[in-house]
């Protein structure tokens, strides 16, 4: 399992998510009480922290970003504390379109919401630029998300995600294939409650300003678990051509939980 050289912060400060249309395949996810949503592109973001600040920015994003973001046409799909790097904070966020994105990104981050907040932000980040852009495999590969914390809501969420990230040889690369029809039944099997399954989106990036790793094909999955200790069973299913494992816990107000 390795992980991205650390980058520089966010450019004059940056941080937001998409519009989802719906769609549902219980033989994926186990919970039809929760409509899935599929976003047509979706941010994967891990942020390297500043020792002891990961509270603090999470303070600040669930307070200040959330709904900030959302009012000019993002969705927040899920923010997370990394259980296994006390300065790693992942974050979900998807886009209708790249165009889309690219018109949501400069009215959050040049538009009062960033611009009031990025000088306590941006001291938090020794790295903002880990991003990978992805889309659904297929419509029915979106993602199942519950309800959102209420404004002030602190501590950690419901449950477990765990995700991975494997590298991919090409657009023809059959893991993902072999993914659906080897792993996601064994997820089913062991508790997730709902499961997600993305590739990388090798669009060009329409918003320069916030970079995204580009020529690294990947496949990336979310498994989202009621039960801690069920999710920390699956740490060695279908690990082919893994190149990341992430143990995730929740933040009181991102909408994907367990």
């Amino acid at each position: 399992m390795t992980d991205r050289p650390h980058r520089r912060a966010v450019v004059g400060g940056m941080a937001a998510a998409g519009t989802f249309f719906p769609a549902w395949n219980p033989a994926i996810a186990r919970t039809p009480e929760r409509p899935m949503i599929v976003s047509p592109v979706v941010e994967l973001r891990q942020y390297t922290l500043h020792p002891g600040k990961r509270d603090v920015l999470i303070d600040l994003f669930e307070r200040e970003f959330v709904e900030g973001q959302e009012s000019v046409g993002m969705t927040l799909i899920g923010q997370f504390r990394d259980l296994d790097d006390p300065d790693r904070f992942v974050w979900l966020r998807g886009f209708p379109d790249m165009e889309a994105r690219r018109l949501a990104l400069e009215a959050f981050y040049f538009g009062p919401v960033w611009q009031g907040n990025r000088d306590t932000a941006n001291p938090t980040m020794i790295d903002s630029d880990n991003v990978l852009l992805l889309k659904p495999l297929d419509e029915a590969s979106g993602f199942t998300p519950g309800e959102r914390g209420p404004r002030g809501a602190s501590g950690p969420g419901a449950g477990r995600i765990i995700a991975g990230v494997h590298a991919l040889k090409g657009s023809d690369d059959p893991l993902p294939e072999r993914f659906r029809r080897e792993a996601v039944p064994v997820l089913r099997d062991v508790g997730a409650a709902s499961l997600a399954v993305l590739v990388t989106d090798g669009s060009a990036n329409t918003f320069p300003r916030l970079p995204v790793r580009e020529g690294e094909p990947v496949l990336a999955w979310f498994a989202a678990f009621v039960d801690p200790m069920a999710a920390d069973s699956i740490h060695h299913v279908f690990t082919e051509q893994s190149i990341q494992r992430l143990r995730l816990e929740p933040t009181a107000r991102s909408r994907l939980h367990g």
